[in-house]
């Protein structure tokens, strides 16, 4: 009968087991399929963050906000190689920290890290340690993990999170911290064309009007906070008569003089541009084409009519010219 006993219980020891092990394998799967979702809603974050009508470096910071948000991480830190320097383009740790934070690639533990494209885990055994990059700080972060970043094998700058617990990310899943990282490489691949166009902004050197590039990065911002725009291009269509005939001289005062008469008949929401050569565009913003039309109407015979003057370096004499067949053109609605 003991023996009887025996075997039930071993029975029942053995379906506990099963039981166990399938609810564990139950839990693990659900943890698994939480930890998807929250990867695609993280993705489906940065997407839309891409999306905003903001610069380059806010959208970085919407990004670092979002990771700490939906993984619950302590400290989370971008830094970005930018061809001269390291800069911090994201964290949320006090300002007064980011000298080291920048410095990274200059501590010996995190140089293989960088050479071998792999991530590093750091950590203190107690209170009384501090990390070995750490300068003037004692008490913020306990451990670390460092992930250099890379766009098609060019190495770019780093991801670093950190927690004020020793051993914290020990039994961390590295893997999906992996994900995290190459979701942050292909937002930083994906708004570099954006960086580009800010970065080649630049002010025209005769008129003082942003270039054209200025519309695609600020300048939509700026417009996109109206519901409908309206777009006028026109252009100065003698200007190269003027310089034929002329001089270039006269004609580079021609272009600052119709612009600056321009911009002053402007209101301050409008955006106004050289677009090239002597085309501009001006967006109306918030204005509908009816009310651009009559404005324009209104106003092209008193710029039409302007009289653009430039001395004469030989007699000293005032030499009157005038501009004619300034011409408005594609009027249209964005």
């Amino acid at each position: 009968m003991l023996i009887g006993v025996v075997v039930v219980l071993i029975i029942i020891v053995i379906g506990l087991i099963i039981y166990n092990l399938n609810i564990h394998k139950k839990i693990q799967t659900f943890r698994n399929i939480n930890q998807r979702i929250t990867n695609l809603s993280v993705v489906q974050d940065f997407m839309n963050t891409i999306g905003e009508t903001s610069s380059v470096d806010d959208k970085i910071k919407k990004m670092n906000e979002i990771l700490i948000e939906k993984y619950e991480i302590k400290y989370s830190t971008i830094v970005v190689f930018d061809g001269t320097e390291y800069i911090v383009k994201a964290s949320n740790v006090d300002n007064r920290h980011w000298d080291s934070l920048r410095k990274m690639q200059d501590v010996e533990m995190f140089k293989d890290s960088i050479a071998t494209a792999t991530p590093k885990y750091v950590t203190v055994n107690n209170e009384k340690e501090k990390l070995p990059y750490q300068q003037m700080e004692f008490g913020r972060a306990k451990s670390a993990i460092f992930f250099p970043l890379y766009i098609d094998n060019v190495y770019i700058g780093y991801w670093i999170i950190e927690s004020g617990v020793p051993h914290d990310f020990d039994n961390v899943d590295i893997t999906v911290l992996e994900v995290i990282k190459d979701n942050i490489v292909s937002i930083l691949k994906t708004v570099v064309h954006q960086k580009t166009l800010e970065s080649i902004v630049r002010k025209d050197l005769f008129t003082g009007l942003y270039s054209e590039e200025y519309l695609y990065g600020e300048g939509k911002r700026l417009i996109d906070q109206y519901t409908m725009s309206t777009v006028c291009m026109f252009k100065i269509t003698n200007l190269e008569a003027i310089n034929k005939k002329y001089s270039r001289e006269l004609g580079n005062k021609v272009v600052t003089d119709v612009s600056k008469f321009v911009q002053n008949l402007l209101a301050e929401e409008y955006v106004f541009v050289r677009y090239m050569g002597p085309k501009f565009v001006i967006v109306f913003s918030g204005v509908e084409v009816s009310g651009v039309a009559d404005f324009i109407n209104d106003k092209k015979d008193s710029i039409e009519s302007l009289k653009i003057s430039l001395k004469d370096e030989e007699t000293r004499r005032s030499v009157t010219k005038y501009v004619t067949n300034i011409k408005f053109c594609n009027i249209y609605i964005l």
